[in-house]
């Protein structure tokens, strides 16, 4: 079901980790921005634009991440767009013949690996490096490309809307997480990329993170606040004391404390190796 967030901009949850999918009505069609994640969850977004007589013509990869790569037949052939590296990640993964069996054996224990169609999965059209807005007949759409979490992630800032589309950032449940096998500084791209979101969001009254609940007035700074305390801690080695792990965490994201405990081994490995 398409809950509205915006004029002109509603958003789409699948039951996989609160994934949120963007749409944007334009004069022909509407931009769709991170579809996902099940095949039922993708025929009912179909089902939803066409019973409001929309037809998709342009789609989004916010980054390469296997559930932002997504698409569905019924949703058309419109181009789906992607940063150049975001692009390019994506070819790297369709040129090797285990992705897609890689995706299916890492979602085997949540009973949902049969349920996400893989064969549009990954075909991205890459934008010209320096691209700053979305090429689309619609509201201006503003890329904010940076280095944190993934290669090419880029968030949208849906100008005369007020809405930023954040991609893996700017959670309520889910903490930052580095893209630690692409950065050679995980903790001053992630801190830029906060501070680059900051400088484009300030007329922005919603966000939606790519997980999690959509915050309304207020909420973009309060996030970007929480996820850089939680990125200052772990670089000063302090306490997280973060509110998304720990006994605290969100019934059903218990979870994300293994992810950050991970994400302080692999950062204390990578720091004995310098």
């Amino acid at each position: 079901m398409l809950t509205q967030v915006a004029e002109g901009v509603l958003v789409h949850e699948s039951g996989f980790c609160q994934s949120n999918a963007v749409v944007v009505h334009g004069r022909d069609g509407v931009l769709l921005i991170d579809p996902g994640v099940q095949d039922h969850e993708l025929a009912c977004l179909a089902d939803d634009l066409a019973g409001s007589g929309r037809t998709v013509v342009a789609g989004f990869s916010t980054h390469p991440h296997w559930d932002h790569l997504l698409w569905h037949p019924r949703l058309g052939e419109a181009p789906r767009y992607g940063t150049a590296r975001c692009a390019a990640s994506a070819r790297d993964q369709l040129a090797d013949p285990g992705t897609k069996a890689e995706i299916i054996e890492h979602l085997e224990p949540t009973g949902i690996a049969e349920h996400v169609p893989l064969d549009l999965f990954g075909l991205v059209t890459a934008l010209p490096a320096g691209t700053t807005h979305v090429p689309w007949d619609g509201p201006r759409v503003r890329i904010v490309e940076h280095r944190a979490h993934a290669p090419g992630h880029a968030a949208l800032l849906i100008e005369d809307r007020g809405v930023l589309v954040a991609g893996d950032m700017l959670s309520d449940v889910l903490i930052p997480m580095f893209g630690l096998d692409a950065t050679a500084d995980p903790f001053d791209d992630y801190l830029d990329a906060l501070l680059l979101l900051e400088r484009v969001a300030g007329g922005a009254g919603v966000v939606v993170p790519g997980h999690g609940g959509v915050g309304g007035a207020g909420e973009v700074a309060a996030r970007i606040d929480r996820d850089r305390a939680y990125v200052l801690a772990l670089r000063d080695g302090r306490d997280a004391a973060d509110p998304r792990i720990g006994p605290s965490a969100r019934p059903g994201w218990e979870w994300v404390s293994d992810v950050h405990h991970g994400q302080l081994q692999r950062l204390a490995g990578a720091a004995d190796a310098k």
